[in-house]
C-alpha cells in the first residue's frame, strides 16, 4: 500500500476507515469533487423524480460525501389515509438493513472480550441438537454459512407470530421455532441467506450482554451514533405515530394497500428496526469515525469473508458494468469492488418496504434510500448512484 500525503491527511481527520478497511486507492485518485450527475438537478436526481412520477418510487433518499449532504429528496406519501407526505425526517422500516446493526453489536462484544467469532452456538444458547449446537459458530451465523434458513417459512409461523404481544415473546418465540428447524447443509460448507442465523445473533447479544437485544442496540448503537429517531417501534406505535411511513404493497389487483396489519408486534435482529435517512447516515459516519468500534475491528466487520456469485439486476435497473463487480459476504454487510473502490452495505425488502444502504470508505460517499413501496423500488436508484460514484457506465 502506497501512503501519500493526501492519504495521511484523510486518515488523520475524522475517518480512520480507509486504514480500517484497507486499500485507500480511491482517496489517492481524488474523488474530492462531486460529479455533476450526483448534484441536485443531475442525472440521479432526474432519475429518481422520473420513478416517482411513474409511481414506482415513494420514499426518501440521502446522499452524503465526507459527511456533507449532496442530495436529499422525498416523494410520495408516508400515510395515504391521513395525507402525510414522506419527508427528510420520515422514519422507515429497515427490513433486513437491520442486520448491519445486529452485526455491529456482535463485533462490539467481541472487541470487548465478551464473545468470540469461533464460539459454538450450543455454548451460548441452549436447546439445540448437538449436530447444530456443536458445529455452528458465531462466524457461521454472521456470514450466512450456518445452514439455517428463514424462520418466516416455518409451518405455522405467521399464525403464531400474530399472537405475540411483547418483545420478549417475539424473541423467545422465534428462537424456539428455529430450534425445530432443519439445516440445509453442514455449517461452513455453503452459503444461504439466513434470517434465522441473524435472529440467533440477537439472542446471543442479549445472553452475553445481560440486556435485551433491543436495549443493547439502543444503548450501544443508536445512542453513541446520535440516531435520535431510531428505535424498534412496535406495531401499535407504527399504526399511530405520524412520523413513521406505512408500508404500501401492490397485490395482483394493482391497487396499493397498507400492509401494517400483517406485521407482528416488533421487529427482530433479522429485520425491522426503524430509522430516518439522516439517522442511518449518522450510523455510517459513526462507523467511519471509530465511534462504534476501533479501526481493527471495523476492518474485520466490513472485510470480505465469503465470495458470492454474480447477481442479475432487478427489472428497471441499469445493466451491470463489465467486468462484473466482485461481491463478498462480510460480517453482516455485503462488500463489493466497483470501479476500483471497496464498498459495503445491505439491502432489505418485504411487502411495502424496500431499503438500500451503501458506504464507500475510500471516497467517503454514503447512500441511504428508503421506500414504502414493494421491492425493488430502491435498487435501481442504488445502482444508478453506484455507477455515478465509481465512474462506471
Amino acid at each position: 500500500m502506497t501512503t501519500t500525503r493526501r492519504t495521511i491527511l484523510s486518515l488523520a481527520g475524522a475517518a480512520p476507515l480507509a486504514l480500517a478497511i484497507g486499500n485507500p486507492a480511491g482517496a489517492d485518485k481524488g474523488h474530492l469533487t462531486v460529479p455533476d450527475g450526483l448534484r441536485p438537478g443531475g442525472k440521479l436526481d432526474t432519475f429518481v423524480a422520473e420513478l416517482a412520477a411513474k409511481d414506482e418510487f415513494s420514499g426518501s433518499l440521502l446522499l452524503t460525501h465526507r459527511g456533507r449532504p449532496v442530495l436529499s429528496r422525498s416523494y410520495g406519501m408516508a400515510n395515504k389515509a391521513l395525507g402525510i407526505p414522506n419527508g427528510p425526517d420520515t422514519i422507515f422500516a429497515l427490513a433486513s438493513v437491520t442486520k448491519v446493526l445486529t452485526a455491529v453489536s456482535v463485533v462490539q462484544l467481541v472487541e470487548r472480550g465478551k464473545l468470540s467469532f469461533g464460539a459454538k452456538l450450543g455454548t451460548l444458547l441452549d436447546g439445540f441438537a448437538p449436530a447444530i449446537g456443536e458445529s455452528v459458530t458465531v462466524h457461521h451465523l454472521l456470514t450466512h454459512t450456518s445452514g439455517l434458513g428463514d424462520f418466516h417459512r416455518a409451518p405455522g409461523f405467521w399464525e403464531t407470530a400474530r399472537t405475540w404481544t411483547s418483545a420478549q415473546q417475539v424473541m423467545d418465540g422465534i428462537t424456539q421455532i428455529i430450534r425445530g428447524m432443519p439445516v440445509a447443509f453442514p455449517a461452513g460448507s455453503s452459503h444461504t441467506y439466513s434470517n434465522a442465523g441473524f435472529h440467533l445473533l440477537g439472542a446471543i447479544v442479549a445472553k452475553v450482554s445481560g440486556l435485551s437485544y433491543y436495549d443493547y442496540v439502543r444503548q450501544n448503537v443508536f445512542q453513541p451514533a446520535g440516531m435520535s429517531r431510531s428505535d424498534f417501534y412496535t406495531k401499535p406505535q407504527w399504526l399511530t405515530d405520524p412520523r413513521i411511513a406505512h408500508p404500501y404493497t401492490r397485490p395482483e389487483s394493482g391497487e396499493r394497500i397498507d400492509d401494517i396489519s400483517n406485521r407482528y408486534f416488533v421487529g427482530t435482529p433479522a429485520g425491522e428496526a426503524f430509522c430516518s435517512c439522516s439517522d442511518l447516515d449518522r450510523f455510517a459516519q459513526a462507523l467511519l469515525r471509530g465511534k462504534l468500534m476501533s479501526p481493527p475491528f471495523l476492518r474485520i466487520y466490513a472485510g470480505g469473508k465469503v465470495p458470492l456469485p454474480r447477481t442479475t439486476p432487478p427489472p428497471g435497473a441499469p445493466p451491470l458494468p463489465e467486468p462484473p463487480p466482485v461481491t463478498l459476504q462480510c460480517y453482516g454487510p455485503l462488500g463489493r469492488v466497483r470501479g476500483g473502490q471497496w464498498t459495503f452495505g445491505h439491502g432489505g425488502g418485504s411487502p411495502g418496504i424496500s431499503t438500500s444502504f451503501e458506504v464507500y470508505p475510500d471516497s467517503r460517499w454514503t447512500l441511504v434510500v428508503f421506500s414504502n413501496y414493494d421491492p425493488p423500488a430502491t435498487l435501481p436508484i442504488e445502482e444508478m448512484a453506484r455507477q455515478l460514484i465509481t465512474g462506471q457506465r
